[in-house]
């Protein structure tokens, strides 16, 4: 046993002389020798500039993979855990099949991020995921007139219009001839965009007094 001992520390002197790590001589050797063994064996050890060298890239490559391991691993992590909770919600894709539901749900969303005043709506938000639901609940409960709605885009001085109003076309699917001139914020005048993905805010009018008026009414129902 002392013998073979003796081998792992002449052996592990060696390779350390040679400029590796101490992962490294640990994986060589193929034996769990402790790093404070390894350090101790090594103590006092002089190294060329150019094994110094080589060592500390290693070290940093070690610490360069080790960080990419970590990530990955907590992608795959983060990766489970959304899909755990994605599992956890996806029957209530169903329960949206209800107008009576999705009623409720246009009314909330509404409520966060629609116009209070006036007898028709007003819905504007630059989350395109937003303004899609929005849409769709409303297409979806009730029974509308596309030539009432009205689009306007507000957005940055440095932005390109036709990109923009191209991009919101697409989402909102209400046509070209339905959108107002863009209204450009004079505040941005001279001032670079520094989010490239900001496509503005799509604002949407629709001409409804009754939808506006029943909307209103389901916020103060489901509050009492």
């Amino acid at each position: 046993m002392r013998a073979k001992f003796r081998h792992l520390k002449l052996q592990a002197i060696a390779l350390r002389k040679s400029g590796k790590t101490y992962n490294e001589i640990r994986g060589i050797l193929g034996h769990p020798v402790p790093k404070s063994t390894l350090s101790l064996w090594c103590q006092g050890m002089v190294f060329s500039d150019e094994h110094r060298k080589k060592m500390e890239e290693a070290i940093k490559y070690n610490l360069h993979k080790g960080r990419a391991l970590a990530l990955a691993s907590n992608k795959i992590k983060r990766d489970k855990y959304l899909q755990d909770v994605y599992n956890r919600v996806s029957h209530l894709g169903k329960i949206f099949k209800n107008k009576e539901v999705s009623k409720i749900s246009l009314a909330m969303l509404y409520l966060g991020e629609g116009s209070k005043t006036g007898g028709s709506m007003m819905f504007g938000n630059s989350n395109p995921v937003i303004i899609s639901l929005f849409l769709r609940l409303l297409r979806y409960c009730y029974k509308i007139d596309e030539s009432k709605f009205r689009c306007t885009i507000q957005c940055r001085a440095d932005q390109n219009i036709k990109k923009l109003e191209k991009f919101w076309m697409n989402i909102t699917r209400i046509s070209p001839e339905l959108f107002y001139k863009a209204k450009i914020d004079k505040r941005t005048i001279g001032k670079t965009s520094k989010k490239l993905e900001y496509k503005g805010v799509c604002r949407i009018d629709y001409f409804s007094a009754d939808i506006f008026n029943e909307l209103t009414k389901i916020v103060e129902v489901i509050n009492k």
